[in-house]
Formats: structure tokens, C-alpha cells, sequence
């Protein structure tokens, strides 16, 4: 009775009828307040007072003052297009009543002065201080009693999880496994077989560091770990949606990736350059390659609502930015507080504001737009392009005042209707005339002139390079504001730059730029914030995807949530102590690389100890290796590696390999947007395949290639009938295992036997057993029996062994 009161006196208004007004709350408190009352509140509409009912719900204001008939609750309750109440229309009595009372503006004071309230914030702050992510790294020392021999600080803190189990880790794996892991794992292609034979015959204590060093040192590690973090960037070369459009020199940011991680180049400056390479170093063609990142999601080309698009393009890079280098799942805080970790709403559209100044990936259809292209010309290239286009233009006005002087001195003998003609529009047409005029020696020094000026404008334009980025940025962006619910139509109060409480919070100081600045300066204050080695989690989100690519599993499996949603790391002091050796390595990747890889952790043998798999069968405590089927990449790599026609070419536009009619006739232009590439440059790495994300090459797909939509921080391995029967019937494979065959022939000719063991060499790199040699070989004989030629049979047996688990696994 008392709500039914207090919800009554919040609608009154003098100037109503007081009947109108109590009939027509009757009517809502009846019908409505079940979903729009307390509680959880369907489509953000709340009925239980006036400045609710003004503020709307998600579909926006449900009352219009001016034209009542058009408001949204008038045409709910007439089922024009909303039918409310959902269980069935009101009588006509009840629905004159609230048409009436609608009319009369009783519930509804002036619309302008009603302040959008935000909703509630109730961050679970308290978690925040204990929670173990969100604490300062601690300096942990391992306990030196732990470390075994030949082992690191690594071994030290598994051992102590380890003994308290009753387990100890398996024994060193040989080396000519441990040769292919390292060798995979750093580079993503199998070593070649004088590669094994150097190592195996290298007896040196050192050999093990020597090859690290090596592989390291290799342009295929920039190739192989950039595409680990392209994964983590959703990277791909296409806007995605219905028509799948490009993303014009997307490849420049892929190529920065593998060259910053060949040059080992600080993780730090790696995040910095991300987030605000143009404010950092505007002239610097790397960093403004960099800010590719914010470029890569996708984007809709033809939105049916451009403000919702543009919040969706906000919430891609919040999404990424937040996961990618913080492991934090802010946009689940886009339209309401996070029900798990303490990050408020406002947490959200704060960490927004900080990128209010990046346009729309483009304001049409064009793919081309110079909001997402920007000039990285190379400073001397640039310099040698402006000289050599002022050069020509210097040319072509000296020729042109030249040409104009000379007909000028032709029409002066002209009659005097052509030469005031010659002053005007008609210029050209008197100009058709001079040949009847000019003397012979002016009409050849007028030809010449003329050759010369159309030469210089057949001349290509001076090359430029351009890359996807952001540009034109405005430099007074513009107030970013929490929207109700999420609703880019309902905004609630205005919001600044800042960090999230769960971190410390705070608004940061913003610079001050000038009206010729070419960005606001906000993102440079969020890069410097998150590549600060007082950030609790840049440095172990970093170190933990290093220990996830090594050794099969993050400590925190959860890669990109370091929240409540995700998992609790299994070792948390492991964990902090490398994170605090990569700030204390300088940031840089390949030394975290050395420290993990001399672990006796990551040398052990993969082999099942029945004991450890029923004491931990997940393998959590790190007991053993754990075997792992090669990545799609690899895959394909590895095929072409062995049949010799791998292309070791680096960098520049991607690459188009031929895709089965049969998948592209899933088109709805079969074969639009993917020409085919020449043999050689379809047989380079699969880093450089164009990633479309509408189409993806059969042999990547069948094997687990990252999605491409959003941040894809691990690859989840499958088991899948396509993957079996790709391997056998697929069109590459046919083709690789052809050209494996001939290289076999070439290199083996008339000996059957040298060439299966070849073969076997080159698949699983290691010496051949007789017994396998003398199967392969009674399989050939019994492949011509049934009427193969010796070719083709030979070709079956590669098929078979670019197939076989022992190639496309790792021990």
C-alpha cells in the first residue's frame, strides 16, 4: 500500500486531474511494473518515477511531448509496432485512459532539464585490494635449495609443487627431440636434415645454447612469434560482414610485427607503439605503422545505424586493448557494472575516452579513406619524392609558359576576332588555327615543347608507401559520455580519460595540444600507463603468453582474463619472478626465450609416467613435456618445407595460393577477392597468405587457424574428420607430395630404398628403422602390382608420409 502511495505522489503534478492521474498509475502498476518496476529492469525502461519514464529505455525516450500519438508507449499500448503488455492489449477503456494521460503531460516535467541518472555503481572494490592480479609484481626469489642440477629458477619453484604431490619431472628428452622442438617452437619449420646431423654431432657443452642463439638469430622466430601475436590482435586484411571488403596495406602492420620481434625490440616499446605511435613519434614510419592495431577489427560498411556502428568499432578496440595487453574483459562492462571483477561501467567509457579522437575506420564505402591510411614513407624516400615531384613541376610550368608564348606570339597574327577569342574560354579552339599561321620553325619548336610536357605527364608518380593506421585524428575530440544500458542513444553523464579502479583508478593529466595537433595526446598517457613496469599486469600478461606458446599452457590458462572469470594461475611466484625478469631484462622477448628454454622444465622427455597421469593427468605441476600437434602454419610450412618448395622471401603485399573451385563456388562472386599468386609467391610462409575473413585457405582452416573477429589468445587443437581427409584427399597435399616425389627421383635416381629413406628423413627427421624402410618399400611394390607406374606409387608412399602423426606432431 505504502509503494503504491509514494508511486502515486511521484506523479502528481497540479496541473493534472487528479482522477487521470491515479486511474492511469492504477492501469501501469498493474499491467507494467513487473518488468519495469525494481529488480532487473527489461529493455532499460524503469516506470516507477518521472525522471526514468523521461530518460527512456534502450529503444530511447517512450513519451513525445510534442506529438503524443508518436511516442513509443502511446504505439506499445496500441500494438502499432512494441505490443505492451506482452500477455495481451488493454482493454479500449484503459488504453484512452493512458492516451489521455499522455496527452496531458502528467507524468512528464520539461524533458531538457531531466539529467540521464547513470546506473547504479557497485564495483566489488574490496576484491580489488586482495585480488592477486591487481597487486604490484612481487620481487620473488626462488629458493635456491630447489634448483636442480643443470636446471634455473624455473625448475626451482615446479620442484616445490612437485614434491609436495610426490612427483618429480620426467628425464631430458634426446636431443634430436628436443632439436625439433626448439626448432619449431621458435621458428615454426622443421630443422633440415644437415641441421640435425650438425647438432646431433656437436658433443660441446654449449651446443644447446649455440642452437637457442641460432634459431633466435633466424628471420623465420620474427615470422613465427609475430604471428602468435596477430593472433591476439584479431589481424586480419579484410572489414568482414556481408562484403567482406579489404583493408588496403594491412600487410605494412603485419610485417612491422615480425620485424620488431626479429629485432627484439622491448615489449614495452612494442605496447607503446601500439597504442600511440602517432603521438609518440609522428615522423617515425614504424610507430605510425604501429597504430594499424586500432585499424584491425571489423568494421560494417553499410551500418543500419551509424551511431551504433561507431560504439561497436569503440568497443572493438576497448575489447582488444583491454585483453590483448591488461588480460582484462572490460567490454563486459559496456552496458552495466562487471558481474564479476570490480570494473565498473564507468570504467568502461573511461578507458573509451582515451580513443574519442580515432575516426571511423572510413565515413563510406571506401576502403581507401585517409582516415585509415597514412603516408610511412621512409624519411630520405620522402625527401627524394618531394624533390623529384618539385622538379617536375618546375618542368611543366617552364614548358607551359613557354607553349603560351609561343602560340601567344602566333595569334598576334591572327585576325582580331581570334585574338580577343584567344583571351578567353575559346582559347582552344583558337589554338586549333596556329598551323595556319605559324612559321615552320615555330610550328617544329611548338611540337617539341609539347612532346616534353606530355612526357613528364606520362611519368609514373614517385612511389608512395602507405600503410592502414589511424589519421586524422581530432585533436578536441569530443565528450565521451556512459551510455544507459549500453545504448548509444541513451546517454547518461559525461565521463573523462582515466584508469580503472581496480588498478589504482585516477584521471590522469592530459596535455594540452594545440589546434594544429594532429591527435588529442590521450593515447600516449594510456600507453605510458600500461607499459609502466608499476602496471600489476602488462608484464605478466606478457611473460605468461611466452610460457603458454613454450609449454603448451599459460600459468594462467585463461590467457587473455585475469579475472574472476578466467583461471587461477597454477604457480603464481613463478609467474611474478619472470615477470620481474623480463622488466629486469629491459623488456626484451628473446631473454624470457633463453631463460625459458634452458629450463630443465622445458627439456624434459613427454613420455607417460603412469604414476604422475593418475596423480595429475591434466599435467598442471608441469611433469612432462606436453606433446603437441603442429599449428595450422606450421602445417602447411612444413609440406612445402620437405617437398623443396618452401620460398623463404620476406615481407611486402600478401600472397594468394590456390584455393579447390569447390570452396570458392561458397562465394557469392566465387573467386572475388582472392587472385591467384604465381607459384612462387603462393609457396611463401603462411604468415604472408592473405587472411580473408570470409574465406580461409582449406589447409590452414581444417587446422585450427585463429578466428579473426575478435582477440583469439589460444588456439584450441581439434579433432575433426575434414583434418584426416584433407591430409589424403586435399588438393595441396597432392600437389606437395608430387613435388616431394620428384625431389626424391632427383636426388635418389633408380634407388628405391635411398629414397624411402629420404623420405623418412625428411618427414620425421631422424635416421630411418630397416623394418620402416622394408615396409615402405614392399607398400611401393604393392602399389604397381595393383598397376600404379613406379611414379605415381612413389608419390602415394610421400602422400602417406606427410600424413603420418610422427610429422605433424611434437614430442
Amino acid at each position: 500500500m505504502l509503494a503504491h502511495i509514494v508511486f502515486l505522489c511521484l506523479f502528481q503534478q497540479p496541473d493534472t486531474p487528479a482522477s487521470l492521474q491515479k486511474q492511469a498509475v492504477e492501469i501501469i502498476e498493474k499491467n507494467c511494473l513487473k518488468c519495469h518496476g525494481t529488480g532487473k529492469i527489461r529493455g532499460g525502461l524503469r516506470l516507477t518515477d518521472k525522471k526514468s519514464l523521461a530518460m527512456g529505455g534502450e529503444t530511447g525516450p517512450v513519451i513525445d511531448v510534442k506529438n503524443p500519438a508518436s511516442g513509443l508507449l502511446w504505439k506499445a499500448i496500441e500494438y502499432d509496432e512494441l505490443q505492451m503488455p506482452p500477455s495481451g492489449k488493454l482493454s479500449d477503456t484503459d488504453r484512452k485512459i493512458l492516451r489521455d494521460w499522455i496527452s496531458a503531460g502528467a507524468p512528464l516535467p520539461d524533458i531538457k532539464a531531466v539529467a540521464h541518472p547513470a546506473e547504479p555503481v557497485k564495483p566489488k572494490l574490496e576484491d580489488a585490494k586482495t585480488y592477486w592480479a591487481y597487486q604490484p609484481v612481487k620481487a620473488v626469489k626462488p629458493p635456491a635449495s630447489s634448483i636442480p642440477d643443470g636446471g634455473n629458477p624455473i625448475d626451482a619453484f615446479l620442484q616445490i609443487r612437485l614434491g609436495k604431490a610426490g612427483l618429480v619431472m620426467n628425464p631430458q628428452a634426446d636431443k634430436r627431440v628436443l632439436l625439433r622442438r626448439v626448432t619449431y617452437d621458435l621458428t615454426g619449420l622443421p630443422p633440415s636434415p644437415a641441421q640435425v646431423e650438425a647438432y646431433l654431432k656437436d658433443t660441446s657443452p654449449d651446443a644447446y645454447t649455440h642452437l637457442v642463439d641460432r634459431l633466435l638469430a633466424s628471420p623465420a622466430y620474427g615470422e613465427r612469434w609475430g604471428r602468435h601475436w596477430l593472433d591476439v590482435v584479431r589481424y586480419a586484411e579484410t572489414n568482414g560482414y556481408e562484403r567482406d571488403g579489404p583493408k588496403p596495406n594491412a600487410f605494412r602492420y603485419r610485417d612491422y610485427v615480425i620485424r620488431s620481434f626479429n629485432a627484439d625490440k622491448p615489449y614495452n616499446q612494442f605496447v607503446r607503439e601500439q597504442l600511440a605511435g602517432d603521438e609518440i613519434d609522428p615522423d617515425n614510419g614504424d610507430a605510425l605503422t604501429a597504430t594499424g592495431f586500432y585499424r584491425l577489427g571489423i568494421w560494417d560498411d553499410e551500418p543500419a545505424d551509424r551511431l551504433q556502428a561507431t560504439f561497436d568499432e569503440y568497443d572493438d578496440i576497448v575489447a582488444t586493448t583491454a585483453q590483448a595487453f591488461l588480460g582484462m574483459t572490460m567490454n563486459c562492462a559496456r552496458c552495466h557494472d562487471h558481474k564479476i571483477d570490480p570494473i565498473p561501467q564507468s570504467d568502461y567509457y573511461r578507458l573509451l575516452a582515451f580513443f574519442a579522437d580515432i575516426p571511423r575506420f572510413s565515413n563510406d564505402r571506401n576502403v581507401m579513406s585517409s582516415t585509415s591510411q597514412r603516408d610511412v614513407t621512409p624519411k630520405a624516400k620522402r625527401m627524394a619524392y618531394e624533390k623529384e615531384l618539385e622538379e617536375r613541376n618546375r618542368q611543366k610550368e617552364a614548358l607551359a609558359t613557354a607553349i603560351i608564348a609561343l602560340e601567344d606570339t602566333i595569334i598576334k597574327r591572327m585576325p582580331a576576332e581570334d585574338q580577343r577569342a584567344s583571351e578567353g574560354l575559346d582559347r582552344p579552339l583558337v589554338v586549333k588555327k596556329l598551323k595556319d599561321f605559324q612559321k615552320p620553325e615555330e610550328g617544329k619548336e611548338l611540337r617539341n615543347l609539347r612532346q616534353q610536357r606530355d612526357r613528364l605527364e606520362k611519368l609514373p608518380t614517385p612511389s608512395q608507401e602507405l600503410a592502414l593506421a589511424i589519421n586524422q585524428c581530432n585533436p578536441r575530440p569530443p565528450a565521451t559520455h556512459l551510455l544507459v544500458r549500453g545504448n548509444p542513444h541513451s546517454r547518461g553523464p559525461e565521463v573523462s580519460a582515466g584508469f580503472p579502479v581496480a588498478l589504482g583508478g585516477g584521471t590522469p593529466v592530459i596535455p594540452d595540444v594545440g589546434p594544429q595537433s594532429r591527435s588529442a595526446g590521450r593515447r600516449k598517457v594510456l600507453a605510458d600507463w600500461v607499459a609502466s613496469p608499476d602496471n600489476p599486469l602488462t608484464a605478466r600478461v606478457w611473460v605468461n603468453r611466452l610460457w603458454q606458446h613454450h609449454m603448451g599452457r599459460g600459468i594462467v590458462s585463461s590467457s587473455n582474463d585475469f579475472g574472476k572469470f578466467g583461471t587461477a594461475p597454477t604457480h603464481p611466484e613463478l609467474l611474478d619472478w619472470l615477470a620481474g625478469e623480463l622488466i629486469r631484462q629491459g623488456w626484451h622477448t628473446k631473454s624470457l626465450h633463453r631463460v625459458i628454454l634452458h629450463s630443465n622444465a622445458y627439456r624434459m622427455s613427454s613420455q607417460v609416467n603412469p604414476q604422475a597421469l593418475a596423480k595429475d593427468p591434466s599435467n598442471h605441476l608441469y611433469w612432462r613435456y606436453p606433446m603437441r600437434r603442429l599449428a595450422a602454419e606450421e602445417v602447411r610450412d612444413s609440406i612445402l618445407r620437405v617437398s623443396g618448395r618452401l620460398q623463404s622471401e620476406m615481407h611486402g603485399p600478401s600472397v594468394y595460393p590456390p584455393i579447390p573451385r569447390e570452396v570458392l563456388a561458397g562465394q557469392s562472386v566465387p573467386g572475388s577477392g582472392w587472385p591467384t599468386s604465381t607459384d612462387d609467391q603462393a609457396n611463401r610462409r603462411s604468415v604472408y597468405v592473405h587472411v580473408k575473413r570470409s574465406l580461409q585457405l582449406p589447409v590452414l582452416a581444417h587446422h585450427d587457424q585463429a578466428d579473426t573477429d575478435t582477440s583469439c589468445p589460444v588456439r584450441h587443437t581439434t579433432t575433426v574428420p575434414s583434418q584426416a581427409l584433407g591430409m589424403i584427399n586435399g588438393q595441396f597435399n597432392n600437389e606437395q607430395a608430387g613435388f616431394l616425389a620428384r625431389r626424391l627421383e632427383s636426388e635418389h635416381p633408380g634407388d628405391t630404398r635411398a629414397q624411402v629413406r629420404r623420405a623418412l628423413w625428411l618427414t620425421t627427421q631422424r635416421e630411418p628403422m630397416p623394418s620402416e624402410v622394408d615396409a615402405d618399400i614392399a607398400y611401393l611394390g604393392e602399389l604397381v602390382r595393383r598397376g600404379l607406374a613406379p611414379g605415381e606409387a612413389l608419390r602415394q608412399l610421400c602422400l602417406t608420409d606427410l600424413a603420418a602423426n610422427e610429422f605433424i606432431y611434437l614430442d
